[in-house]
């Protein structure tokens, strides 16, 4: 398309992306040579405030969504074997799954890990597995996402020192700690300490990469979670951007600036089965996180206006029955993901409903994306569905939803979201709402109100089982017990006593940064479990309250 032929603005911007997609070489064409415009429509385009159709004014034509492959089974050695099958495949990004224990700040040996330990994620206990797990991969290269809340400074710290020791200085590691807490109280429960502390524990985090490692995201504020739960898709929206404005509330009273620790704020949001919803959903999230972000907490920069947010298909859509069928249900929602604007992607696999993903299904699911992004055409134009009567409605429908629940949070705070979360965390509020949501929703699938295609409709086949399953057997636990008593017996004893007393001093007193101590700790090959003992000297634990 010659330059004559441009419908976009003459605005520098855009003229600097649109330059830049031309020397990639990016069809500016429909599959049968129609050519096309970058955007079409009126009114705020994408890259423009409030970002409704999209960070970037030439949407995918300038940059492609990542690719980030979600993967974590068994040990290190097992993992970093998916990690490297998945680049091969033309991953673009790792995506890191820990096993259960991890998850809750407890090592393979202890007593809460029987049974658990490799079985839902990959086991991480010291350096040494962490040092296993991204073997031969050059994390300077290479964007890694790790879904951890709880223990998430132990194992960030860990990620800083296998970089280290890779040549990999830490200002330069890219990627993402999901380090969202908040929802751990409403939604998924893999919590460790109080909400106050663990909210400390948060923003140190958030100081520290501001400063220290700037093209790292220290929390990934996660819908994904909550949905899975049970939560409508505005319930979805509107909690995860709460949890979001908490953030930013705590993060402003220790004198942050918001310009800087702004820019680095990511998302994670679910894309389920309603086409359309979901697509409203993410143009929402964006529209109001901007919104807020100017009018509320004072940005300037629009770099700290925008929500940015990866996505990844709905595991809990997928069915055990005619498992096959997940491959088309994750399609769909793949493709809702792209329209709506993601950053980055994850697939899940057809098989998960009923064990972890083999590689074939795994790489199944990396080809759905990749189907999507080269087949479909959705790449050639940004925001393609901006200014559609249907999704525009649902756009403002989910926000006026949002806006809903955020004006309950506030008043709940008296006029602090930040408040009002730890309100709506003490009195049940978030957990009753998605219970009834899930309830509900249940209710209709059993009354035959909702279809779900093999479930409750359609179910010849249902009789085959010919699904080859990857599983984990008691091996893994005994291997990796053993794995880590070497470690404790090669380790220098009194320097890990030091590191760990340290931890304990700096938790102690609130103006001390954790992020220090805890790096130093890791370096001695402290385990995971013995930081978070020592934070849980100090912190205490949090023991959730029956809600009557």
């Amino acid at each position: 398309m010659s330059d004559d032929k441009q419908a976009w603005p003459s605005k520098s911007d855009w003229q600097r992306e649109y330059d830049a997609t031309r020397l990639r070489d990016v069809p500016f064409e429909t599959m049968s040579g129609v050519p096309v415009d970058p955007v079409y429509g009126d009114g705020p385009l994408p890259g423009q405030y409030p970002f409704t159709r999209g960070l970037h004014a030439a949407g995918y034509r300038s940059r492609l969504w990542t690719m980030r492959m979600f993967a974590g089974f068994g040990t290190a050695e097992d993992t970093n074997a998916r990690f490297k099958e998945i680049l091969r495949n033309g991953g673009m990004g790792l995506s890191t799954a820990f096993d259960m224990p991890t998850l809750m700040g407890y090592d393979s040996d202890s007593p809460w890990a029987l049974g658990e330990v490799g079985r839902a994620g990959v086991a991480v206990d010291t350096l040494r597995d962490m040092e296993d797990l991204f073997a031969d991969i050059d994390l300077g290269t290479v964007s890694t996402s790790m879904t951890i809340n709880g223990p998430a400074a132990a194992l960030l710290a860990m990620y800083i020192a296998v970089g280290e020791q890779g040549g990999v200085a830490k200002s330069d590691l890219a990627g993402t700690i999901q380090n969202d807490i908040l929802k751990e109280y409403q939604a998924q429960k893999e919590y460790i300490y109080p909400p106050r502390p663990s909210m400390r524990i948060v923003t140190d985090m958030i100081r520290y990469t501001s400063a220290e490692m700037p093209k790292w995201h220290p929390v990934s504020i996660s819908g994904y979670h909550i949905r899975e739960a049970g939560s409508t898709a505005a319930q979805e929206l509107a909690f995860t951007l709460a949890n979001g404005f908490a953030y930013v509330e705590a993060a402003l009273a220790e004198g942050q600036d918001v310009n800087q620790f702004g820019r680095r704020l990511s998302f994670f949001f679910n894309a389920h089965s309603d086409f359309f919803e979901e697509i409203g959903k993410l143009r929402a999230a964006r529209r109001i996180w901007a919104r807020w972000m100017k009018e509320r907490y004072g940005a300037t920069d629009e770099r700290a206006m925008m929500c940015r947010f990866h996505t990844q298909t709905a595991g809990v859509s997928l069915t055990a029955q005619q498992p096959e069928n997940n491959i088309a249900r994750v399609a769909i929602q793949a493709l809702s993901a792209a329209l709506g604007g993601t950053q980055s992607l994850h697939t899940d696999s057809f098989d998960e409903a009923l064990a972890l993903p083999t590689e074939k299904a795994a790489r199944i699911a990396l080809r759905t994306q990749q189907i999507v992004a080269h087949e479909t055409g959705v790449t050639n134009v940004a925001d393609p569905l901006g200014g559609a009567p249907y999704v525009e409605w649902m756009t403002d429908e989910m926000e006026r939803q949002a806006e809903a629940v955020f004006a309950h949070l506030d008043e709940l705070g008296n006029g602090s979201i930040l408040e009002g979360v730890y309100a709506g965390i003490d009195n049940g509020y978030f957990v009753g709402e998605i219970a009834d949501a899930a309830y509900r929703f249940e209710r209709k699938i059993n009354n035959d109100q909702r279809i779900i295609v093999g479930v409750n409709e359609f179910t010849d086949g249902n009789e085959d089982d010919e699904t080859n399953l990857l599983r984990i057997d008691h091996s893994v636990e005994e291997l990796q017990r053993k794995r880590l008593e070497a470690v404790k017996q090669e380790r220098d004893s009194a320097a890990v006593d030091a590191a760990l007393a340290a931890i304990r001093t700096a938790a102690a007193e609130p103006t001390v940064n954790l992020m220090p101590p805890i790096i130093d700790a890791v370096k001695t090959y402290a385990t995971e479990e013995e930081i978070s003992n020592a934070m849980r000297d100090v912190f205490g634990t949090y023991v959730e309250q029956a809600i009557v």
